[in-house]
């Protein structure tokens, strides 16, 4: 047979679009040429193919070969199409049956000695398999993990020779099984181990339980990392939806799901770049907000971010996905995260410490916010004060003891619970008549909110961002409707839109 077909998949975002390899060998000077945009490491695959043919004790075709990856305005990437172009080439030439092939789709890249290595994005191209009654055939190493993915049949080859072996049922592959969930609800720091800051432990809990970010502002060594740490173990267990989303970014990123079923953590430094943070490049790569799916992002010395490098976050933090164009077309990175800051309330960062004096003006105070623009802001739920504790706080035996974090956790569970029975989504997620069917305050407490608007002049995403952070603390209280007390509340975890000195 001088033709053969096939099946694979490119990648494109979390996306993993089908591909199909057609090889065909003619009479001719020896050639091997490849059409259908392939990138510089896919052409390069022709010497590696030809390498791992030969090394594996397999004849390496004389004659023009002609591999096709259709379809041709799809950009292909990466070393995923070595063994499915090995596999064409050994069933155009004769050497495996050309039939079997089109059960399976493959994905591999080849060493020169015929290894299987493993590849970024197994994961995605196995969620894509579901709709297909294919089986898929990939690298040992990473086959555990496209195994996770219910209703798919995933079988892990060492090597060139053991793929051929399954293919023609001389040996055929055991199916790979997905590994023992050993991290699911593993241990996060406790709760207990913070002393004092009972108004931010109290935010921590809120946004826990509505899922709202939160900017801690105090000066240093006040315990503002040590609670953003924490909030993970606030958070309710992921469900196996949002597990396989989580570790699909992951295996796009060439990361290992250590910690399947456990909510990420990301916390990048401020010297990251704005394709560091959202994501980017020539071919786009998921960035920290993305690699955050489902759990926290935490920015420290928030400040001290490039000005530009914020405003990136604006979009995806309201829309949940960042999409980023290409020439080539666009790809879209899901962004569904808690973001979580940290700043100090001034450039020295002693302001409002009665142990060191601030030094700094007003002025350079407000400079000094001013880094942070006010869209951004607004799209920060609660913005809270944690203060520097005395000395007698940090010394002997609390009173009463802090409470742990299951404890903090059920609590949230429990207003969780309650949000998903009433609308089907956080109250974070709360937008239009949805937000004003469930978070409308009774009379006395609108005409409370109404004063603060006008004194503070806030926007209206910052008064709907208000009535969601109530709704969230009535959730908490057992309390049907929204009043006075969950307004004042909520109030008070809006420091940033006061004028610097109020």
């Amino acid at each position: 047979m001088k033709l053969a077909t096939v099946y694979s998949r490119a990648q494109l975002g979390l996306a993993a679009p089908p591909v199909t390899v057609e090889v065909h060998i003619t009479g001719g000077l020896p050639c091997l040429s490849m059409v259908g945009l392939p990138e510089a490491a896919v052409r390069e695959s022709k010497d590696r193919v030809r390498a791992a043919l030969i090394n594996s004790g397999f004849e390496f075709p004389l004659g023009r070969i002609t591999v096709n990856l259709a379809p041709a305005d799809l950009p292909k990437e990466g070393g995923r199409f070595d063994l499915p172009i090995a596999m064409g080439i050994l069933a155009a030439s004769g050497q495996c049956p050309a039939e079997p092939l089109l059960e399976y789709e493959f994905l591999g890249e080849l060493s020169l000695g015929g290894y299987l290595r493993k590849v970024r994005g197994l994961l995605p191209a196995a969620l894509a398999l579901r709709q297909e009654q294919r089986t898929l055939i990939a690298p040992a190493d990473g086959a555990a993990e496209a195994a996770r993915v219910p209703s798919v049949s995933v079988h892990g080859a060492p090597d060139l020779l053991a793929v051929c072996g399954h293919v023609d049922g001389h040996k055929p592959l055991p199916a790979t099984t997905p590994p023992a969930e050993t991290t699911r609800g593993a241990a996060h720091p406790d709760m207990a181990d913070v002393r004092g800051q009972h108004g931010a432990r109290r935010a921590l809990e809120v946004a826990a339980a509505g899922s709202h970010s939160l900017l801690l502002m105090g000066p240093p060594g006040t315990g503002k990392s040590m609670l953003a740490r924490r909030l993970p173990g606030l958070l309710p267990a992921m469900t196996d939806d949002e597990a396989l989303e989580a570790a699909a970014v992951a295996s796009i990123a060439g990361k290992d799901a250590r910690h399947w079923g456990c909510r990420p953590y990301r916390s990048p430094h401020h010297t990251a770049s704005a394709v560091a943070l959202v994501g980017g490049g020539s071919v786009p790569r998921p960035g920290e907000i993305s690699l955050a799916h489902h759990g926290v992002l935490f920015l420290d010395e928030l400040p001290e971010f490039d000005r530009k490098v914020l405003e990136v976050l604006r979009e995806p933090l309201e829309a949940g996905e960042i999409h980023i164009s290409r020439a080539a077309g666009q790809v879209r990175f899901p962004a569904r995260v808690q973001l979580i800051a940290a700043m100090n309330p001034c450039p020295c960062g002693h302001l409002g410490d009665p142990r060191r004096t601030c030094r700094c003006s007003p002025e350079q105070i407000r400079r000094y916010r001013g880094r942070l623009s006010g869209p951004l802001l607004d799209r920060i739920d609660m913005h809270v004060e944690v203060p520097p504790l005395p000395p007698e706080a940090l010394s002997g035996d609390p009173d009463p003891a802090p409470e742990r974090t299951d404890v903090v956790r059920e609590r949230a569970r429990k207003a969780r619970q309650c949000q998903q029975q009433r609308q089907g989504t956080s109250n974070a997620a709360l937008t239009g008549s949805d937000l004003e069917r469930v978070a409308a305050p009774t009379a006395e407490a609108t005409q409370v909110l109404d004063t603060a608007l006008r004194r503070l002049g806030l926007s209206a995403r910052a008064y709907h961002r208000i009535l969601r952070v109530a709704r969230t603390i009535a959730d908490l209280d057992g309390r049907e409707q929204v009043d006075t007390a969950h307004i004042g509340e909520a109030l008070q975890y809006r420091q940033l839109d006061r004028p610097v000195g109020e």
